[in-house]
């Protein structure tokens, strides 16, 4: 047995600085991680999907030049196999970095293995090896992640399937890439391999796709995706997943109560995930997990165990990366510093690196009138925007939701080319407290993205 002032369980976007900052703090310290340094955002999230992403931007701009004067660019080729390699590329070079982050960190020792709880303050790793250490700490912080949900599809585990990260190491391109899910990964994912080539169908459940964002947006959504010849199937479930004689996919769905058939070369399931938190059997530190496995916290990201901690995707709480690096923060700066920092009344952002990019903080109009607040609305079409006429990008519409009375901004939906850059101005303005008024009066270099924001705000003067 072997004890330490600091234990982190995870090397995500919180686990990995948080080790080095109490490392560095005096605590002796170790992280423990199952598998790659980095987390999911590294190594399956972020870093790799945006990656794919800036090629298919690419193509789809290659393919489209004519629109701008630009020819004989229609025998360009797409190498699949080379945007995979970048892609490797890419996250070794960010894998590495944090991997030299933390062996340069005196006080602090890397633990290859997978960590459960076997008592209090008390966690036994199982090495590649098979052999175990049971390790002890003060302070004990979960970082632990989610993964990929798979629903119980009759046939799914005999047809075999893709996942978010499976599907960034095929060694060629879908001819036919069917995806489960229509949230931002499978809406990302299914326009990059569009723009690169194969045919995309995607099957939602739910009357529309994107549940978490207003009608407008999602109509706006899926009107460009159905514009580059995405199949939109919503109101259909799956009932069996099954393999043809010529080792094709073939789902069998209910759509609007019809039976019908979807063949594809290649299924991705994209309905979700779910947190790690039965593999670290957390019980047995006295942690008892929510109905669907997330470790409950309070807004000091304390459990209900004394001195365990838990941040990121295994709280339950928006399942971003700035999220996570944010709870290290709170965690670390009231623990070492002596701050009071809460996660309570936080304005959270987050994008959908579709193109256009959505780019989405605070409220949207449907949560603020179901809150009862009175509230206007600022609506702009990209058409009409300056920069989105000049670059060829009218795709698209900008939205604010303001407070009727005092004129504060209390949430945006930027659906255009850069939205989430865009995005982050609103964001400072709402930190800052500032109304749309002075957003409205603001000088803007011209001609800018941001400058529509003027204009954006104006609307509600009309």
């Amino acid at each position: 047995m072997k004890h330490f002032d600091a234990l982190v369980i995870g090397s995500g976007q919180a686990g990995t600085p948080l080790a080095i900052q109490m490392a560095h703090a005096g605590y002796t310290t170790a992280l423990i991680e199952k598998r790659a340094v980095g987390g999911t955002c590294i190594n399956d999230g972020c870093i790799p999907s945006k990656s794919l992403i800036a090629s298919a931007k690419t193509a789809y701009t290659v393919a489209h030049a004519p629109e701008l004067g630009i020819y004989n660019t229609d025998a360009f080729r797409v190498h699949f196999n080379e945007i995979i390699e970048r892609k490797r590329g890419i996250v070794s070079r960010f894998r590495n970095g944090s991997e030299r982050s933390l062996e340069k960190t005196s006080n602090l020792e890397l633990i290859m293995g997978i960590a459960a709880f076997s008592g209090d303050k008390e966690v036994t790793v199982t090495g590649i090896d098979g052999r175990q250490q049971v390790l002890t700490a003060d302070y004990i912080f979960i970082n632990t992640g989610a993964r990929p949900f798979i629903p119980p599809l009759p046939g799914l585990e005999e047809s075999g399937y893709l996942t978010s990260t499976s599907v960034m190491e095929l060694d060629e391109l879908p001819q036919h890439l069917i995806i489960l899910g229509a949230g931002y990964v499978s809406l990302e994912m299914g326009q990059a391999f569009r723009r690169f080539g194969s045919q995309v169908t995607l099957i939602e459940s739910k009357s529309h796709i994107l549940d978490k964002e207003d009608e407008d947006i999602r109509q706006a959504v899926a009107g460009f995706l159905e514009e580059e010849g995405i199949t939109l199937l919503t109101d259909a479930r799956v009932e069996e997943v099954s393999r043809n004689s010529k080792q094709d996919i073939v789902l069998r769905i209910e759509k609007n109560g019809i039976p019908a058939i979807v063949t594809g070369s290649h299924l991705l399931v994209a309905a979700g995930r779910q947190p790690n938190s039965d593999i670290l059997q957390p019980e047995k530190a006295g942690i008892i997990p929510d109905a669907h496995g997330y470790i409950k916290v309070n807004d000091r990201l304390e459990t209900s165990a004394d001195r365990i901690f838990a941040l990121g995707d295994a709280n339950g709480g928006p399942a971003f990366t700035h999220i996570s690096y944010n709870d290290y923060r709170i965690v670390y700066r009231n623990l070492v510093e002596g701050a009071s920092l809460s996660t309570k009344d936080r304005i959270v952002p987050y994008c959908m690196f579709t193109d256009p990019e959505l780019g989405r903080v605070g409220l949207t109009e449907k949560e603020a009138r179901a809150k009862g607040l009175r509230i206007k609305v600022a609506r702009l079409e990209m058409e009409k925007a300056t920069r989105g006429i000049i670059d060829h990008k009218p795709k698209g519409l900008l939205k604010a939701i303001v407070d009727e009375d005092s004129g504060k901004i209390l949430g945006a939906a930027l659906l255009c080319n850069n939205g989430g850059e865009i995005m982050s101005v609103l964001q400072m303005a709402m930190v800052a407290g500032f109304s749309y008024e002075q957003v409205k009066e603001h000088m803007f270099a011209h001609p800018t993205l941001s400058e529509s924001l003027n204009n954006l705000f104006f609307s509600l003067e009309l």
